[in-house]
């Protein structure tokens, strides 16, 4: 089992710039990869990034592309989200996950709130 937990998220104003953090815990040995999720009111859970544990390959929703990079650090279990250019739009809880697919993942981090106003 991988026990996740995220933080970085808050307020912040259109155009700027927020960086989320998930630790990861556990059976790390067994997370292949590593993605973000997020979900806005009344949406569904949607696949923001995602980064291979090996080659760090990368995968980006075309809403993203661009604005957001990914990264991981394998020593200390953690990755990375940097959100730039942030839109309001992009305002939604933000969800680590473990072994990410399309719409599901084996783990789950707790969420935290990004907010970004207009």
């Amino acid at each position: 089992q991988v026990q996740l937990v995220e933080s970085g998220g808050g307020l912040v104003q259109a155009g700027g710039s927020l960086r989320l953090s998930c630790a990861a815990s556990g059976r790390t040995s067994s997370t292949l990869g590593m993605g973000w999720f997020r979900q806005a009111p009344g949406k569904e859970r949607e696949l923001v990034a995602s980064i291979l544990r090996v080659g760090n390959i990368t995968y980006y929703a075309d809403f993203v592309r661009g604005r957001f990079t990914i990264s991981r650090d394998n020593a200390k279990n953690t990755v990375y989200l940097q959100m730039n250019s942030l839109k309001p739009e992009d305002t939604a809880v933000y969800y680590c996950a473990a072994n990410p697919r399309k719409t599901s993942a084996d783990a789950w981090g707790q969420g935290t709130q990004v907010t970004v106003s207009s």
